[in-house]
C-alpha cells in the first residue's frame, strides 16, 4: 500500500466546485451561502450568471493537472443552476484537466429545487452521482431546521432518483440526514431510519448536528430555547444508526458514511485519505499538494483574491497536512490508519508517540480504540460512536507539542 506522502505528491485528480447561492439559509448553517430568496432560479438571476462567470476564471487559470477521477459540485444548493449551466462548469473542467472514463460526477439537491426533466438535465450534462439533502421526513422537524422543502417533496425527489437509476442513467445516490436535533428521542429517530431505509438509497450520510457560532440555533442555544439530547442519549442514536443500517445492508465505512456494496463516495474518500485535490469558488477550501488553501467567504473578496497574485493557489509541491490533521480524518475511516508509519513520515519521535498512545489507553480499556498490527482504528459501532473523546485527546496532545 503506498504510503500518504508519496500520495499527496501526486498530481490532483479530484475538483470541488462551491456554488454558495440558496434559497434560504438553514437555521444550521455556517457555510458561505448567498441566500437569495424561495422563487430565484439560475435561468434569471444575474447574481448566479456573474459569479459563474468568476469560477470559470478560477478554473481556466489553475496550474495544469491530469485528467480528473472525481468531481463534487457542492454549497449552498446547486441544483439552483440549470443544467446548462452546471454543464458549462464540467465542460470547463473537462478542457482544462479532462474527466477521466468512468469518473464519479456528484451534485449536491435540494428536494423542492427539481422534477423529473430538470434531473435528466443535469444526468445530460455528465453528473452521475447525486447528493439530497432531506435531513428529515418530519415537516415540523423540517419547519424547525429552516428548511424549505417538505417530507412530500423529499418522497417525490427520490422516487425520480430511483427511477433514473432504474433507467441506467444515474450511478448512484446519496440522502442526508442529521441526528441529534433538538427533542429528537430514540423512536423518532428510529421510525427516520425505518423509512430512509424504505427508500433504499444506495449510500446515506448520517451528521450529527453541530452548533455553530452565529448561527440561529446559536443564537437560540444561547437565550436557552433548544433542547438538545445529552451526550449518552446522543451515543444512543448514533449505535441505532449504526445497528440499523448494518442490519439493512449498508457498509460503516466512515463516522458520519453507509454505503451499500459499490456506492462508498469516491470524492469524500479522497479527503480522508490524505491526498490532494483542486477547490474552485467562494470559500472552498483545496489542498492540491497537501496544503490547504481557503477562499475569501464573501463574494467581494472572492472576486478581488481572484484578481491579485496567489503563488499558493498555482500549485508546487508543499509540505503537507499536519501529523495531526492526517490522524484525524484517517481515525474517521473504518480501516483507521497505520499509526507509526505516519507517525515517521511527521518526524513524531517515540516518546511523543508514547506520551499520545497513554492518553489514548482508557479507551483501549474500553474497547473503543483497536490496534491491529500496524493499524489503528475505532471499533465499530461504539468506538465511531464515542470518538469526540479520541479525537479531543488527539488535539490536545498536539497542540502541547506544536506549543513546546
Amino acid at each position: 500500500m503506498e504510503d500518504q506522502v508519496n500520495r499527496r505528491s501526486w498530481p490532483p485528480r479530484s475538483a470541488y466546485l462551491h456554488i454558495p447561492f440558496c434559497h434560504r439559509r438553514c437555521f444550521y448553517c455556517d457555510f458561505a451561502v448567498v441566500p437569495l430568496g424561495d422563487h430565484a432560479d439560475g435561468a434569471n438571476s444575474g447574481s448566479i450568471a456573474g459569479y459563474l462567470e468568476l469560477l470559470l476564471g478560477e478554473i481556466a487559470a489553475a496550474p495544469a493537472g491530469p485528467p480528473l477521477a472525481t468531481v463534487y459540485v457542492g454549497g449552498g444548493t446547486p441544483s439552483m443552476l440549470t443544467p446548462a449551466q452546471v454543464g458549462s462548469l464540467l465542460a470547463a473542467l473537462g478542457t482544462h484537466f479532462g474527466l477521466a472514463p468512468g469518473a464519479e460526477i456528484s451534485l449536491e439537491m435540494d428536494p423542492a429545487s427539481f422534477d423529473g426533466p430538470r434531473l435528466a438535465g443535469y444526468l445530460a450534462a455528465g453528473v452521475n452521482r447525486v447528493s439530497l439533502g432531506g435531513q428529515s421526513f418530519d415537516d415540523a422537524v423540517l419547519a424547525r431546521l429552516g428548511r424549505r422543502h417538505r417530507s412530500t417533496d423529499l418522497l417525490q425527489a427520490a422516487s425520480w432518483l430511483h427511477q433514473a437509476r432504474q433507467g441506467g442513467d444515474l450511478a448512484s445516490w446519496s440522502l442526508d440526514l442529521i441526528q441529534g436535533l433538538p427533542e429528537q428521542g430514540l423512536a423518532a429517530w428510529r421510525q427516520q431510519l425505518a423509512q430512509a431505509v424504505a427508500l433504499a438509497p444506495p449510500h446515506l450520510s448520517i451528521y450529527d448536528l453541530i452548533i455553530e457560532p452565529g448561527t440561529v440555533f446559536a443564537w437560540r442555544q444561547g437565550r436557552g430555547e433548544l433542547e438538545l439530547p445529552d451526550a449518552d442519549l446522543g451515543a444512543d442514536l448514533m449505535e441505532l444508526t449504526a445497528q440499523t443500517l448494518q442490519a439493512a445492508g449498508y457498509g460503516h465505512y466512515e463516522i458520519s458514511n453507509f454505503a451499500l456494496p459499490g456506492h462508498a463516495s469516491r470524492h469524500n474518500r479522497v479527503y480522508w485519505s490524505g491526498a490532494g485535490w483542486w477547490g474552485f469558488g467562494l470559500g472552498a477550501t483545496s489542498a492540491p499538494w497537501g496544503q490547504r488553501l481557503a477562499r475569501p467567504r464573501t463574494r467581494a473578496a472572492y472576486a478581488e483574491w481572484l484578481a491579485e497574485s496567489h503563488p499558493a493557489s498555482r500549485g508546487t509541491q508543499a509540505p503537507g497536512l499536519p501529523f495531526d490533521e492526517r490522524l484525524l480524518v484517517g481515525l474517521r475511516r473504518r480501516e483507521g490508519v497505520r499509526l507509526a508509519d505516519l507517525a515517521g513520515q511527521a518526524g513524531v519521535t517515540s516518546a511523543e508517540l508514547g506520551d499520545l498512545l497513554g492518553r489514548w489507553q482508557p479507551f483501549r480499556e474500553r474497547g473503543l480504540l483497536l490496534q491491529e498490527g500496524p493499524r489503528w482504528r475505532l471499533s465499530d459501532p461504539e468506538g465511531l460512536a464515542l470518538s469526540n473523546g479520541v479525537l479531543r485527546e488527539l488535539v490536545a496532545w498536539w497542540e502541547e507539542r506544536t506549543a513546546g
